[in-house]
């Protein structure tokens, strides 16, 4: 037998479990880049690390995604890539290990995704769900342990998670950067994003997965990324629906400019005595990742491109001039920590007040009262909350024309043994709403599984439907500006009207 025939009947073989990926079981799929084979747990396919975009290292340090190389054969994608190159990840505070991406292995060669799919046949349409971490744009990984698919995947969805670049990799402009790639620079991380989604686009089906039904989500950095896909002309076509979580980028939460950006560029290159680009790209990711540590390192996030981010996106937000589909966001009540203890005091409050919003003081004091130090500090926190998240939620679903839904989640996880309450934690609702209470090591109770089921069945409701509601659920109700209904979720949930509106009109009524 010639060798040219052999080779025509192994592939003839192995395209045979393709096509038959039900019944085969073989867990062997077909991508645009070649074949990729996984694990099978029960009935779920579970395939990880598989690119999705040319490793960007060397001459692709500081460029948008490029086509990833084709291979021959079958790959082994049963393990999680790299995670992006960061700082060393370690718990801290709330966010213990299950939160953080694993220590090791770290990589610019970081562009992979993982995809859970129950479906039995590549001919199956299942709706699917993008999932996009958080982190700060500085950090994070799709190899999270609260980030596994599996259970999501057992309930009707293909789950897919993506990794993209980070920190001084994924976000630094330069005016080299922005002449060498023709219209802008930085903003990598969000190219990374758009990237995977096109992937999503031409592969998906092969998984059991329907294009034409996706979701993006995500958490923190991930929610305003979820912002940027949103109002990114880019990304127009790509989704159909969205979950953002805990952040967003309304009013102008994005001050950075491309001109400002780049000087921080400048400044970084200026600092690793390199001459030129060519030479920055020469230094070890670890230098690198020194440079940006201390110096501007809470600076190096979005951009305002008018290429991927929109210079006025306010406005294309007002305008509808954004990808307007189905929405669901909101925040946990703990979001409110995040810029840290309070330190307000009743006299400082109130001079704040009347100096910023002078004959309006009094309307701004009402939603925000700092009768004494103890208010003016929970006042403080609860201005913070809604400044991150509240405002940017509500600002989305009043300019949306397809349904949104907005929640506030004050359940409280259960207490870990010799662990501080942290009460409803920036996150802590994530591994509820995905269903992987199992790998967040607590002793759980009864009521965090009601939750759980409740969370992820609302979850799972909208990725499927674009509405979260479903048989044997509470009524969750859309949003709109007059009656403004959100959604509480403690140990129960109930829509309630008029939740946070005035705290959200007041703190619009200086102009925020």
């Amino acid at each position: 037998m010639s060798m040219k025939i052999l080779k025509f009947l192994i592939f003839t073989f192995i395209f045979s479990f393709v096509i038959k990926f039900s019944d085969a079981q073989s867990g062997i799929v077909s991508t645009q880049y070649g074949l990729v084979s996984g694990i099978t747990k029960g009935d779920v396919h579970i395939f990880k690390g598989i690119p999705y975009a040319a490793p960007p290292v060397g001459a692709l340090r500081w460029n948008a995604p490029q086509p990833a190389t084709n291979w021959e054969g079958v790959r082994k994608c049963t393990a999680f890539s790299a995670s992006p190159y960061q700082p060393n990840p370690v718990p801290f505070l709330c966010w213990s290990e299950e939160f953080i991406a694993p220590p090791k292995p770290l990589s610019e060669d970081c562009l992979y995704l993982n995809i859970w799919s129950a479906a039995q046949s590549n001919k199956e349409k299942r709706p699917v769900f993008v999932w996009i971490y958080g982190g700060g744009f500085v950090s994070g990984s799709s190899a999270c342990a609260i980030y596994d698919g599996e259970e999501m995947a057992k309930r009707g969805i293909v789950f897919v998670s993506i990794n993209y670049r980070v920190g001084i990799f994924g976000f630094m402009a330069h005016p080299e950067l922005t002449k060498e790639q023709g219209k802008a620079s930085g903003n990598y991380g969000i190219l990374d994003q758009i990237e995977a989604l096109r992937w999503v686009q031409k592969n998906i089906a092969a998984f059991g997965g329907d294009p034409n039904q996706v979701t993006i989500g995500g958490q923190s950095a991930g929610s305003m990324s979820v912002n940027a896909l949103a109002v990114s002309p880019l990304a127009k076509g790509l989704f159909q629906r969205a979950i953002a979580e805990s952040g967003g980028l309304l009013p102008k939460r994005i001050q950075m400019t491309l001109t400002d950006a780049e000087k921080i560029g400048v400044a970084l290159q200026e600092k690793a005595g390199a001459k030129n680009i060519a030479e920055f790209r020469q230094l070890s990711s670890d230098s690198v990742l020194k440079l940006n540590q201390g110096v501007g390192i809470l600076r190096m996030g979005l951009t305002l491109d008018d290429y991927v981010i929109p210079k006025d996106y306010y406005n294309d937000f007002k305008s509808g001039q954004f990808n307007d589909v189905p929405l669901m966001t909101g925040w946990v009540i703990g979001d409110g920590a995040l810029a840290g203890p309070p330190t307000a005091t009743a006299e400082k409050a109130q001079k704040e007040a009347r100096d910023k919003y002078g004959d309006k003081a009094a309307v701004f004091l009402e939603a925000f009262p700092a009768n004494t130090d103890a208010e003016a500090k929970a006042s403080q926190v609860l201005r913070n909350l809604i400044a991150f998240a509240g405002l940017p939620s509500s600002q989305w679903a009043i300019f949306n024309k397809n349904p949104s839904y907005l929640y506030q989640i004050s359940h409280v996880p259960t207490d870990k043994a010799g662990f501080p309450n942290y009460g409803a934690f920036h996150t802590s609702e994530v591994p509820y709403a995905l269903h992987t209470l199992h790998l967040w090591k607590r002793n759980w109770q009864p009521h965090d599984y009601e939750v759980q089921d409740l969370l992820s069945s609302y979850w799972l409701n909208f990725i499927k439907t674009g509405n979260p509601n479903g048989k044997g659920l509470p009524e969750w109700k859309k949003y709109e500006q007059k009656e403004g209904f959100i959604l509480e979720v403690k140990n129960d949930a109930v829509s309630k009207s008029g939740l946070l509106k005035k705290q959200i009109e007041a703190l619009q009524i200086g102009g925020f």
